[in-house]
């Protein structure tokens, strides 16, 4: 039985996994993160939700909702699809979930859950129109709007990360993605994008955060490195904003920690942004996610509750 109605939300992420248990009042009261079993395959990384699951139900006494925020999404036949952890993919994540788990268990895209999260008490509360992007080992978005996640016939909505970099300069390279297409958002945008432009660059080998770390402390190569993202960065939120004009786009994800960001883009993008001739200030927010690391979390828990208020 739940227990004064806890929910278990799980944040499947491609690096990092992490759950957190909720009261009814929103309060976390259990939390733990592992590291993603992705290398060991698809019944490892169903081995380690299903363990996690089985921990927060001890710290909560219980029996709470759970609800799970995944990359890709699913098929109508209910199978993973266009997931960058890629042994996900044609598995019934969902169904097998609930087989072992012996409950019913909510499974939606992770950057909807974000999106979720920050649309009903984050950085996107009140708003209209909310993007929420995740910045990581790949780049992921959800919409909300007046509170509720978009989905769609086709289950793509927010699907931004596989479409291609607008506005590219002739020397830009073209990375081949695990989608089949080349020169995707996610290619340019993510974590391992920066990596790898850097050593493009500069020829050294380091990770997103050691890049930020070293910029931050004066290194003048991580540093160009930096400006280089945020100007792709920049161009690949335009597109959003021509498209949907959201009123707040919130970020998530390791590289939405770096504070930067926050001025850099907002700064660039009006180069792109359609105003026809006529220049004005873009109104769209560019704000780092209220609950950060946890909003994702969050809003897979809360998909979990709203699941068992349905049912």
């Amino acid at each position: 039985m739940n227990r004064g109605g806890w929910a278990i939300g799980i944040d499947l992420g491609g690096t990092k996994t992490e759950a957190v248990a909720l009261d009814a009042s929103g309060q976390a009261r259990w939390r733990e993160r592992i590291v993603t079993p992705r290398d060991q395959g698809y019944d490892a990384i169903v081995d380690a939700l299903c363990a996690l699951v089985d921990r927060g139900r001890a710290a909560s006494g219980g029996r709470p909702t759970v609800g799970i925020g995944a990359p890709g999404s699913l098929t109508v036949a209910g199978l993973v699809k266009n997931a960058n952890t890629q042994c996900l993919n044609g598995r019934p994540l969902q169904h097998d979930l609930q087989q072992r788990l012996g409950q019913p268990v909510a499974l939606a895209n992770d950057a909807n859950c974000l999106a979720l999260s920050e649309a009903t008490d984050g950085a996107g509360h009140g708003a209209p129109v909310v993007f929420a992007a995740i910045l990581g080992t790949g780049c992921g978005a959800g919409i909300a709007v007046g509170g509720r996640v978009l989905t769609g016939p086709n289950r793509l909505a927010g699907e931004w990360g596989h479409n291609p970099l607008p506005w590219a300069p002739a020397d830009e390279p073209r990375p081949a993605c695990y989608c089949g297409q080349a020169g995707c958002v996610e290619t340019l945008c993510s974590g391992p994008a920066i990596a790898a432009d850097h050593q493009r660059h500069h020829g050294a080998v380091l990770t997103a955060l050691q890049i930020a770390q070293l910029a931050d402390a004066g290194d003048a190569a991580c540093a160009a490195t930096l400006v280089r993202w945020q100007q792709r960065l920049a161009r690949a939120l335009a597109g959003v904003i021509n498209l949907l004009d959201p009123d707040v786009i919130v970020l998530g994800g390791g590289l939405s920690r770096m504070a930067a960001t926050y001025t850099a883009v907002p700064a660039l993008w009006g180069q792109w942004v359609f105003a026809g001739g006529q220049r004005e200030p873009v109104r769209t927010r560019l704000l780092p996610a209220a609950h950060g690391d946890a909003s994702g979390v969050r809003g897979a828990a809360w998909l979990g509750r709203d699941l068992e208020t349905l049912t």
